[in-house]
């Protein structure tokens, strides 16, 4: 089944850019289009589409007015688009899928397409899909010499980029597999771990200390003592995370600083 796209934005060529990106990929169908918030709550309401990209800022209605003026029941999936990294809680509050800035690269187009496509089953068809949907990756399988070693995910703490191979880390120890960043990162329960850089995944757990820098990229610390840089790209996203990662009531998490 495809996903139903709406594109909101009040610039015609921001909307052509998205729509040029999503006709590179199957399993999307765009059903509608929008230039002003009024419309688009209307259309949404109207058309009753699976996924929409929305502009944050836009004159009159904005963007995060739009969807908070739907019921939660009635929401669509929702990535937002904006040249500005402030508006990381409100994306948190409405459960957008992801927040992407301006202007956006490909690989994070794609990767927002890839996060909607996880989440349709679950928001589409309620529990009964979610439960027998497939499990996040359990274990890597990692080929040593003539042996094959099973490298539990809940071990890794972080994996990095290396060319057509990655890195795991996982206490004290590196792990090379075969299988880029990007398949990986498709992998993995997004509640656990994070994309930060074009080239890095974290255990969000790992983390315990978060340092933004004057270009809007951060520094993290994490809890082995290693310094890793998370793009800019990335932090709307990962603060988010970290911020639900924080009330769940599961959860561990003691983030030392978030500036």
């Amino acid at each position: 089944m495809n996903i139903r796209v709406v594109i909101i934005d009040d610039e015609p060529l921001a909307r052509l850019a998205v729509k040029v990106r999503l006709a590179r990929r199957d399993g999307f169908e765009l059903v509608g289009e929008f230039g002003d918030g009024t419309s688009a709550l209307e259309g949404i309401v109207a058309l009753r589409p699976d996924l929409v990209f929305v502009d944050v800022e836009m004159p009159g209605k904005s963007g995060i007015e739009v969807l908070a003026a739907l019921p939660p029941a009635q929401r669509p999936m929702a990535i937002l688009l904006t040249a500005y990294d402030s508006f990381a809680l409100q994306a948190f509050e409405l459960a957008a899928l992801d927040y992407l800035l301006k202007p956006v690269d490909d690989e994070r187009f794609d990767e927002a397409l890839d996060r909607a496509q996880q989440a349709f089953p679950y928001r589409s068809q309620g529990r009964a899909v979610a439960s027998a949907a497939e499990p996040a990756l359990q274990s890597f399988s990692v080929r040593v010499g003539t042996r094959t070693v099973l490298v539990p995910v809940a071990e890794v703490e972080r994996i990095e980029a290396d060319g057509d191979y990655a890195s795991l880390h996982s206490n004290g120890t590196t792990w090379l597999v075969r299988e880029r960043l990007h398949s990986l990162a498709r992998q993995l329960d997004p509640r656990q771990f994070h994309r930060v850089h074009r080239s890095t995944i974290v255990r969000l757990d790992m983390i315990a200390e978060l340092r933004s820098l004057t270009n809007r990229d951060a520094l993290l610390r994490m809890r082995d003592g290693s310094v890793l840089r998370a793009s800019r790209t990335y932090m709307p996203a990962l603060a988010a995370a970290l911020q639900q990662r924080k009330t769940r009531p599961d959860s561990q998490s003691n983030l030392e600083n978030v500036c």
